[in-house]
């Protein structure tokens, strides 16, 4: 199947896949080099949610033009994203803050 992407949607498209996949990758390393696991979170948190933001939205872009109407998937993908993952990072945020408390004994019933 050969398919011609427009070239007003291809640049900008192009563009947002190589700046998605630039934040996307800068979040990952910042997993791997912050020490704690606050630290840890943040980072792939932020990065890998604004890259596949970014990759959405070149998505958008291409499938729009080739399908000559708006397409409405990846916006449904992208409201999804922004809310599961805040939501995600907070839950493992709480579970290792308890975790940090419990360890330290300060849950000692009596």
């Amino acid at each position: 199947m050969n398919v011609d992407i427009p070239l007003w949607a291809g640049i900008p498209a192009t563009i947002l896949l190589v700046v998605g996949g630039v934040i996307s990758l800068i979040g990952s390393v910042g997993l791997l080099r912050f020490k704690d696991f606050v630290s840890r979170i943040h980072a792939p948190t932020l990065g890998n949610t604004l890259g596949a933001v970014c990759v959405l939205l070149a998505s958008i872009l291409v499938f729009s033009s080739l399908q000559q109407r708006f397409v409405i998937h990846e916006i449904l993908i992208t409201l999804l994203l922004f809310i599961s993952s805040p939501v995600t990072a907070m839950l493992l945020m709480r579970a290792a803050v308890y975790r940090g408390r419990r360890d330290r004994g300060e849950f000692n019933t009596k």
